[in-house]
């Protein structure tokens, strides 16, 4: 059987929108789940987490910087047939004041680790969804602001280029989905639905 290691954030782990972070979708709701689903004697080996990072360390929380997690895990897999890269929404936090070029400078730091493994060609690199334009109100999640906003939206035009530039596949999970209005951050059960549809498409167009 072939495996597929899925390594993303929050919206890969599944979290159902709202505050709760031990809130989780089940397998079968999840793009992880649909996608296995979907796809014939393949295994998607899940490794989502709630606020990674792609080279960031967050202040609160240990173990977030995915380009440091990355050597680590990828060892731990014997097999690996391809990867799915999508991470970037947590390094739009205020907090990082990270450009977009800057996320993008993370996200080649973390393809360099999944390259000592897989070849270019079996990475699918996506940029993550948008923002939502609330998301920054007290009742969500104020760790974004406005300029949050703004480089979310600017993170596919420099994901592309560097799948382009790396030689591995590339989508924009914001060609296919939004955040669920409860948090403007999360991906809804039809987010999910509608991932994994365009996920399958691009992995076996």
């Amino acid at each position: 059987m072939s495996q597929i290691l899925a390594f993303g954030d929050s919206n890969t782990w599944g979290l159902v929108p709202g505050k709760n972070l031990d809130n989780r979708y089940p397998r079968d709701k999840r793009w992880t789940g649909i996608l296995e689903k979907r796809l014939s004697n393949v295994k998607i080996a899940e490794e989502g987490l709630c606020g990674r990072t792609t080279v960031f360390d967050d202040r609160t929380r240990p173990g977030r910087n995915g380009a440091k997690t990355l050597p680590k895990l990828l060892k731990n897999y014997s097999i690996i047939d391809g990867v799915i890269l999508m991470l970037g929404t947590n390094d739009c936090k205020a907090y990082y004041n990270a450009s977009p070029d800057e996320i993008g400078k993370g996200v080649d730091k973390c393809l360099s680790e999944i390259e000592k493994y897989v070849d270019p060609s079996k990475i699918l690199l996506i940029s993550p969804i948008h923002l939502g334009d609330d998301v920054c109100s007290p009742e969500k999640d104020p760790e974004f602001d406005k300029v949050s906003i703004c480089t979310s939206k600017a993170l596919k035009a420099v994901y592309k280029d560097i799948a382009k530039r790396r030689g591995t596949k590339f989508m924009a999970a914001s060609d296919y989905a939004v955040p669920s209005t409860v948090d403007d951050e999360h991906l809804s059960e039809e987010g999910h639905e509608r991932l994994a549809d365009a996920i399958f498409n691009v992995l076996c167009g």
